[in-house]
C-alpha cells in the first residue's frame, strides 16, 4: 500500500519537517516545536515510522574528513543478452562497500551509481577489478565530481 502525503495533517507534517533537518531532536524538543505534549508525539512519531513516511535515521558523515576525497558517478550499460542476469549483477553491485547509492535510469545507460573512494587510484582499483569484472558489463562512463554544489537528503515538503 502506497502512502500518500494527503493522508497526514498539518501536525504530521510538521514533525517531518524538524525530524528531516534534525533528527537528533529529543522528543520534549520536538513535541515543543509542534504544539503536542510529549507523549502525544512520540506515538504520532512511531505510527509516521510504522506508515514508512521515516525510513530511517542516520548520521550524516563528512567523506573527505575521513579520507574519501573522490567521489565519482558511474553509469553502466548492460550488454542485451545479459539482462536476465541482471538480479545477479545487481545484488552484487549494491553490497559493494564503495557503492553509496544505484539506480536504475532511463537513457544511453541503465543504471547510474555513486561511488566513493579514498583517489583517483582507488577509483581506478574499484573500476578495474570490482566493477568491470561484473558479468554482462557493457559498457561504463565515468565522472568525476569536482565539487558539490548542493548535498541534501530533505525532501521539499508542504508548510504545516
Amino acid at each position: 500500500m502506497l502512502n500518500s502525503i494527503s493522508s497526514l495533517d498539518r501536525t504530521d507534517i510538521a514533525i517531518l519537517r524538524v525530524l528531516q533537518a534534525e533528527g537528533r531532536i529529543s522528543n520534549v524538543e520536538l513535541s515543543d516545536r509542534v504544539h503536542l505534549s510529549p507523549p502525544a508525539t512520540l506515538a504520532r512519531v512511531r505510527r509516521l515510522e510504522q506508515e514508512g513516511y521515516i525510513s530511517g535515521y542516520a548520521a550524516m558523515l563528512n567523506r573527505e574528513k575521513l579520507g574519501h576525497d573522490n567521489l565519482a558517478l558511474i553509469e553502466i550499460a548492460l550488454e542485451l543478452h545479459q539482462h536476465e542476469r541482471i538480479a545477479e549483477v545487481l545484488g552484487q553491485l549494491v553490497a559493494m562497500p564503495e557503492v553509496l547509492e544505484c539506480y536504475h535510469v532511463t537513457g544511453e545507460y541503465d543504471y547510474m551509481i555513486k561511488v566513493s573512494t579514498v583517489n583517483n587510484r582507488a577509483l581506478d582499483h574499484f573500476i578495474a577489478t570490482r566493477l568491470i569484472p561484473l558479468p554482462g558489463i557493457a559498457r561504463i562512463h565515468t565522472s568525476i565530481v569536482l565539487k558539490a554544489l548542493k548535498q541534501t537528503t530533505e525532501l521539499d515538503l508542504p508548510e504545516p
